[in-house]
């Protein structure tokens, strides 16, 4: 028969990995009743623990993970500079970790990378922190994570998250376009995988009902998170009967491409064509006309997350004073030069 593992204490005791090593370091942090009950599986299995990885797992010097897979560059650039502070203020290292969110080894993936690097827990970003087998694995194997996840409101289903109500913000910049008076406003998807993409449609819908005005489903295009696919479908609604008299672009990116498209139809940015993207990047700034947009803080956004880990671990296997809360981001409208009332238009009223 094989030796018994730390996993199988884990699993006899109904705690997790992390908690099974407190006991074993005699950390003061363990509650009683814990420490009794994992101390009684210890005894009944016979396990013995590894004296050299018992010495490795008693170090103080932490670090965590951050998994990502997002085609924004500026996304995930400031994610990266929001954990990295919150590591830095808390005394925690950090393993950078790009992956393919439509891997069928992901799981497994993960599950390694933290054994591997001896990592305290994970920061997951969409859209990993959006897959419900993913979350349901890394419960299951004792792993400690925070999600990153777009939402209207806290799920409230067990796992800790940060979140983000992109609905609310794309409505707000669609009401600007309505109250600007545009009755026919393009919208251009990011990818659907992604939560924030059905999130942010459901935003501009909400508005258009809200004001009285009928969802054209013409003047909606699937795409992706990048400048050629804003390019290519400004291209296709400029080219209807009835063009629209301004675009929302699910992201800058998306929106830097509606501007090129219009630019090269020899259209003038807002008084032909009004232009509104989505998270304050670069690209919102450096265009011109400037973007009108909404500003997502993505490195506080990450630094939120990496905290609520942190807290999170600390208090596992404690005495319990209380979950941290989830938090929530609102990105904030931002009004700049593309965007304008359309020529010879009455705004329409809120119903």
């Amino acid at each position: 028969m094989r030796n018994p593992t730390i996993k199988d204490v884990a699993k006899s005791s109904g705690v997790s990995l992390k908690t099974v090593s407190r006991v074993i370091n005699r950390e003061a942090s363990v509650r009683t009743d814990t420490r009794e009950k994992v101390e009684r599986a210890i005894e009944a299995l016979g396990y013995q623990p590894n004296p050299s990885a018992r010495g490795l797992r008693s170090t103080h010097a932490y670090a965590i993970g951050l998994v990502y897979d997002n085609p924004n560059a500026h996304y995930v650039i400031s994610m990266q500079d929001g954990v990295l502070s919150a590591c830095r203020e808390r005394g925690f290292g950090l393993q950078i970790h790009p992956c393919d969110a439509t891997s069928p080894g992901l799981a497994n993936e993960l599950c390694s990378l933290v054994e591997r690097n001896r990592l305290a827990g994970l920061v997951l970003a969409p859209p990993m922190s959006e897959q419900a087998d993913l979350v349901a694995t890394l419960m299951k194997e004792g792993i400690s994570f925070v999600r990153i996840i777009s939402s209207r409101e806290d799920p409230h289903d067990g796992s800790p998250c940060v979140y983000v109500d992109d609905r609310s913000a794309a409505y707000a910049i669609t009401e600007h376009l309505i109250q600007l008076g545009h009755k026919r406003i393009g919208f251009l998807w990011g990818e659907p995988h992604h939560r924030s993409s059905p999130e942010r449609y459901q935003g501009y819908a909400n508005a258009l009902k809200d004001y009285g005005i009928a969802l054209d489903k013409k003047l909606v295009l699937p795409g992706r998170y990048a400048f050629d696919d804003g390019f290519r479908g400004a291209r296709k609604l400029l080219a209807l009967k009835d063009p629209p008299t301004a675009i929302f672009g699910s992201n800058d990116e998306i929106a830097a491409g509606v501007l090129a498209a219009a630019r090269s139809s020899g259209l003038d940015v807002p008084w032909d064509l009004s232009i509104a993207g989505f998270e304050d990047s670069p690209f919102s700034k450096q265009a011109w006309p400037a973007l009108t947009t909404a500003r997502q803080s993505t490195s506080e956004i990450g630094r939120h997350a990496a905290l609520h880990l942190m807290a999170d671990l600390q208090r596992e296997g404690s005495e319990p004073n209380g979950a941290p809360s989830n938090e929530c981001f609102i990105p904030e409208l931002v009004v700049r030069g593309s965007t304008a009332p359309p020529q010879n238009n009455t705004p329409p009223r809120k119903t």
